[in-house]
């Protein structure tokens, strides 16, 4: 086949292994930077430019399908021509068992154990990276493996969250045939007595899948995620055996447009107690205690909000604006993150850090007054649920997940999506009123201990597995 691939980034990089038995004419980018320069040996063309090859079909290799398809379309583009890499599984039904799996540590021995006594988890994880949904189910892995159940941790992609798991004596299997496979076509997994599916990802692994073995469907995914999903693949879902369960009511929600008759139960993650640890050190020796530390973290996109902050930062006076510090952690090597580059560049109260390892995200927090949270959609950031252990409080947007705990002025704050008048407002309140931060802080801490600390996600983590088994 002859493909035009849209997007040259992190899923392009994820997935361009699955084009190389087939001609791809071109990378399509909507980047002034990379368009006519080479990736791979491969030309980049603007979407205009690129659409004059002699293609086949166009794959979406980016989460923005929506816009990106909207944008192919009304260049003249035949909807059934483009795809998304959720549809890879149609693409290359012949292709679905061409890599090597690898087992990492015993993982191959439990796999192979024919020892049915003692139950078998294997714990389906989209990536390795150090995001919010592997972390949160590792931590799940963590507690089970404590809890005497033979587990293995198993992944589409490799990354850096594997060397954690193999240190901490956990099983890893890293199977990129996972990234188009269905349950049925997938041998090894026939060995287990429970898998718990994370993040939506899996619905074309759980679209043929074996009833017998019980599933938990594990959501973090707001509607955003859902872009690229095609109905007819979820609705192939048998339910029998499988529990959906939820990282509160924003993945709910989405789910339920899809198939409003599954019902679904709660499942928040737990987040470690780096406090009682003694990882974090209150006073900044350096600080100026005439300044307000604000952050926000996340990858630099749309979705996240940074330029509503921005926004924001600029209806500030200029006494406020020059009491605060706002530092916004996160990749910032995108066509967003350069946009808000270019908008800040005036102020020198905003600070960029770029990526920073999970020490340095706890080190940040652990030192600054408020985080700030202005995302348009986030089912359950992981990072508020760290500053509140941090007694950090917490402003976040009316469609961030973590919403739905927070009462306004006691425990954080919150503003209407994209206002980014009310942030400012809030932000000047901040100001005015930080030795009240302390006890909204105190208040955060309540919160955190009441919904997301191990013990809680522990106890309910346990009670469903023991449900299921």
């Amino acid at each position: 086949m002859k493909f035009l691939l849209f997007g040259t980034g992190d899923y392009y990089n994820r997935y361009k292994k699955w084009f190389a038995q087939h001609e791809v004419l071109a990378l399509l980018d909507n980047s002034v930077q990379k368009q006519y320069t080479e990736i791979d040996g491969l030309k980049v063309l603007p979407p205009e430019d690129g659409i004059g090859l002699p293609y086949e079909s166009i794959v979406i290799l980016s989460f923005y399908v929506e816009s990106m398809k909207n944008q192919l379309m009304s260049l003249g583009v035949e909807e059934d021509r483009i795809y998304h890499f959720y549809d890879l599984h149609e693409l290359f039904l012949k292709e679905r068992e061409i890599w090597p799996v690898h087992y990492f540590l015993n993982a191959r021995e439990i796999i192979e154990d024919k020892n049915v006594e003692k139950p078998k988890i294997l714990l389906l994880s989209n990536e390795l990276t150090l995001g919010g949904p592997p972390i949160a189910l590792f931590h799940a892995a963590l507690i089970l493996k404590r809890k005497g159940y033979r587990v293995v941790f198993a992944s589409m992609w490799d990354g850096p969250l594997r060397e954690r798991i193999t240190e901490s004596g956990i099983p890893v299997v890293v199977d990129e045939n996972l990234q188009v496979a269905v349950m049925k076509g997938t041998e090894w997994v026939s060995a287990f007595s429970l898998i718990v599916c994370n993040t939506l990802n899996f619905h074309v692994f759980l679209s043929e899948r074996d009833i017998m073995i019980p599933v938990i469907w594990w959501l973090h995914d707001s509607r955003f995620f859902y872009d690229g999903v095609n109905k007819k693949v979820i609705d192939r879902i048998d339910f029998d055996n499988l529990r959906v369960v939820s990282v509160g009511p924003v993945p709910a929600k989405a789910i339920k447009e899809f198939l409003p008759e599954i019902e679904w139960e709660e499942l928040l993650y737990g987040v470690e107690d780096a406090e009682n640890k003694g990882a974090k050190n209150r006073k900044l020796k350096y600080r100026n205690d005439q300044i307000i530390r604000f952050i926000v973290i996340g990858f630099l996109e749309d979705r996240k909000g940074q330029d509503i902050l921005i926004d924001a930062v600029k209806q500030l006076s200029d006494d406020i604006r020059v009491q605060c510090e706002f530092y916004i952690v996160g990749h910032d090597k995108t066509l967003f993150g350069e946009r808000i580059h270019r908008e800040s560049a005036e102020f020198k109260e905003i600070i960029f850090t770029g990526s920073v390892d999970r020490k340095e995200i706890h080190r940040l927090l652990g030192n600054s007054d408020v985080l700030l949270c202005p995302s348009r959609q986030d089912p359950m950031p992981t990072v508020v649920a760290e500053a509140m252990m941090h007694f950090v409080p917490c402003v976040v947007s009316d469609t961030v997940g973590t919403a739905s705990y927070i009462h306004d002025g006691r425990d954080g704050f919150l503003f209407q999506s994209g206002n980014a008048q009310k942030l400012a407002e809030i932000i000047e309140w901040c100001v005015f009123n930080r030795d009240k931060l302390k006890g909204v802080g105190k208040y955060a801490r309540k919160l955190y201990e009441s919904y997301f600390s191990m013990a809680v996600f522990e106890d309910k983590l346990l009670k469903i597995i023991q449900k299921m088994l």
